[in-house]
């Protein structure tokens, strides 16, 4: 049974994303908040799918707790469920993407057209300075940029590897961060198809204020997402 709904939410899931491709078409001629509006509902819409096949809820945690106005959102990353989970959360979110998904047909011209920041991680400084400047100008529209400081996603209990990108962003950019703990991938492994039921734990952290010194931040950062992590992995995802 686990495998049949697998494979059915994974064929629905496609469909559903060529569905809002083709539905968002006209919004290439339109202002880019049209695409993100589009990009909340695809979110909205993989929510009540995966909860519906494959029995996957979600359980928000510390809503209350996101301040108003431009934000760095610093996110566990362990599966794909928040790259669309959380744009159901924020306002006018963007994210921090690797530059080759800007070549994928639609997928990256939708990218594009929703001002999202592309870096190319191997450009090193370059691709930090370039980043940098991307996000001062999304942050002053007051946009919520979202990113994953580990760069890419880590099993539950795996050691994490977080880069120091975050901690230059925060710096430069001078607004709140806010981070945000998950156990997503007890339920969406990385590398695997099987989707098993279960609840989504996701918890919104104590923002940090702008203004400390970059070390400091990025230690408190990753002890503050790492804690509440390690505690929602630990309680695990039955209701």
């Amino acid at each position: 049974m686990l495998i049949l709904r697998s494979i059915l939410f994974n064929i629905l899931f496609y469909l559903n994303l060529l569905g809002y491709f083709i539905a968002a078409i006209p919004s290439f001629f339109l202002p880019y908040r049209v695409v993100v509006a589009y990009a909340k509902a695809w979110g909205r819409t993989n929510l009540w799918l995966v909860r519906t096949v494959c029995g996957i809820d979600v359980e928000w945690t510390g809503l209350e707790k996101i301040p108003a106005g431009p934000l760095i959102v610093a996110s566990k990353h362990q599966s794909l469920w928040e790259t669309f989970a959380l744009l159901t959360l924020f306002r006018d979110p963007t994210f921090i993407v690797k530059r080759e998904l800007m070549w994928i047909p639609f997928f990256g011209w939708y990218i594009w057209k929703a001002r999202m920041i592309p870096v190319d991680r191997g450009a090193r400084t370059q691709a930090l300075v370039a980043m940098t400047e991307r996000a001062r100008v999304e942050l002053a529209r007051d946009r919520q940029l979202i990113i994953f400081p580990e760069g890419t996603r880590r099993a539950p209990g795996a050691e994490p590897a977080y880069k120091f990108g975050v901690a230059h962003l925060y710096g430069e950019t001078r607004v709140p961060c806010l981070p945000v703990a998950l156990n997503s991938g007890l339920v969406w492994r990385r590398r695997s198809f099987l989707r098993h039921p279960g609840t989504v734990r996701v918890e919104i952290l104590d923002p940090i204020p702008p203004g400390l010194g970059r070390t400091e931040f990025f230690e408190r950062l990753k002890t503050d997402i790492e804690t509440a992590t390690a505690r929602l992995v630990a309680t695990g995802t039955q209701k």
